[in-house]
């Protein structure tokens, strides 16, 4: 059975990094299909809500993905899926693989390039709605050895993700917030375990967040 057999069936694509990834199946076994992390987390939650219309959800992260990642696999891994609703988290590759270069994050290639998937994408899918998630980080592992400069840069990221959702008319998640009030309750290593990669209890956070925002948006699935 297609997307169009069945009425208003909305088809949700997951897209990003190892945060994405979580280890989902490269096949088809729907057991495994979605990872372990926040957009399997989503997919429960309103896949047994919505089990009348029956959503279509999609993971196509892949971990250690950058912006330039997606854009050499979106065609692929994107347009000829032909999603509803694209969301989107990205980023903290970018920080990781450019922070200790001379000059650090580069916001301007980082903005262009991820500005021209989604005009590009506009334009071959013209009734897509976007989900735009904040980029986010929390301080250990990784973002120890310069946890200034990481503050930076995902300050940096973060105002790109924004200022895009502004632009194209896209729901902003935000999510450095929620970590950060998170660890009034308990450390960040229970939250983000390297700074960078969530634990259960991270993509927990992520994914109730992600509902508050998004089924309270004209881009609510169901």
């Amino acid at each position: 059975m297609n997307k169009n057999q069945i009425h208003n069936q909305q088809r949700v694509l997951f897209q990003g990094d190892s945060i994405t990834d979580g280890n989902r199946g490269r096949d088809a076994d729907p057991n495994h299909i979605m990872g372990h992390g926040y957009a399997f987390w989503i997919a429960a939650e309103l896949g047994h809500a919505m089990a009348p219309t029956q959503p279509e959800f999609l993971n196509r992260g892949i971990s250690g993905n950058r912006i330039t990642d997606l854009q050499a696999r979106w065609n692929e891994d994107t347009l000829q899926l032909q999603p509803d609703i694209i969301s989107i988290l990205i980023g903290v590759n970018d920080i990781l693989m450019s922070i200790m270069k001379p000059g650090g994050f580069d916001k301007i290639a980082y903005e262009n390039v991820y500005r021209h998937l989604l005009q590009h994408t506009q334009s071959e899918l013209p009734e897509v709605q976007w989900i735009l998630c904040e980029p986010f980080i929390l301080r250990g592992g990784h973002t120890d050895a310069d946890w200034g400069g990481w503050q930076a840069a995902a300050a940096d990221c973060a105002a790109v993700v924004r200022r895009l959702a502004k632009e194209f008319n896209a729901v902003f998640v935000p999510l450095q917030d929620v970590f950060d009030d998170a660890c009034a309750v308990a450390p960040a290593s229970y939250w983000i375990w390297d700074g960078i990669h969530p634990t259960t209890a991270g993509h927990g956070l992520l994914a109730k967040r992600w509902l508050e925002v998004v089924q309270n948006s004209p881009a609510r699935i169901g």
